[in-house]
């Protein structure tokens, strides 16, 4: 009987612990959401600056073709901004979800690479940013000379122009990706350097896809990419060492006991 009893508190326990992290999940999701909607609302607030600032380095006029295509426009615009700054706020809950089991060690760390997922998401948009105004949408102009007349919509340049650069800014999140599934024993440094040659061919892929397809820009590309990867390897052996040497302590501190 008293093994009946221990084990409905037990079921209970694990029912209400279950339902508690439910409920912290679904209370972190509504703030992110509520975040996200503050930020597209601001953005909304400017979007004929950022319109002009994307337009200032093309020589081509954007047509609209329909009512919508107005209205679409402010909510790509928006939206971008709305993603931008929601990348710190949903790594900060993310990270407040799983911080109870996590050590002392690897929350105070972890925490640490919060600001820096902005800052190179940030990194990874100028830099697509540049590649497509550079090279991308140029090159694909010069393929249309003698044949086509140019009319370009809103509503297809920005859906091409972010659809471009938003893979590069979460590229540029590698080094940090690294670090932290380091830091929580996920992977080593070892395990990366392994799979180098198979993750040098996926940046190359992708280098593919994201530039106009000519042999030498997808190379051009993929080389700031490889040496993200490169620099998320050594970047990894840092915070492995560190844990390293943070376990033998605790080791030794046990074996002193």
């Amino acid at each position: 009987m008293g093994f009946l009893i221990k084990w409905k508190k037990s079921k209970n326990n694990k029912e209400m612990n279950l339902t508690g992290h439910l409920t912290e999940l679904r209370n972190r999701i509504i703030a992110t959401l509520v975040l996200f909607f503050l930020f597209f609302m601001l953005g909304f607030a400017f979007v004929k600056d950022i319109y002009t600032f994307f337009i200032n380095d093309i020589d081509i006029d954007l047509m609209v073709i329909s009512p919508t295509e107005i209205i679409w426009i402010y909510f790509q615009m928006a939206g971008v901004v709305a993603i931008t700054g929601t990348i710190p706020v949903l790594a900060y809950q993310t990270w407040a979800f799983i911080r109870p089991g996590l050590t002392s060690y690897e929350r105070r760390v972890s925490l640490s690479y919060i600001p820096f997922i902005f800052v190179l998401f940030i990194i990874g948009l100028v830099f697509g940013y540049e590649i497509f105004v550079q090279f991308v949408f140029p090159f694909i102009l010069t393929l249309s000379e003698g044949m086509f007349d140019v009319l370009i919509t809103v509503d297809r340049y920005f859906k091409f122009l972010f659809q471009t650069i938003i893979p590069f800014a979460l590229l540029f999140e590698l080094p940090i990706a690294a670090m932290f599934l380091t830091t929580l024993g996920i992977i080593t440094p070892d395990y990366m350097s392994r799979i180098r040659k198979f993750a040098y061919l996926a940046l190359i892929i992708i280098s593919t896809m994201l530039t106009p397809p000519d042999l030498l820009m997808p190379l051009l590309v993929s080389f700031p990419f490889i040496l993200l990867y490169e620099v998320s390897i050594q970047l990894s052996k840092v915070v492995y060492r560190k844990k390293l040497k943070k376990y033998e302590e605790f080791m030794r501190q046990e074996n002193a006991v």
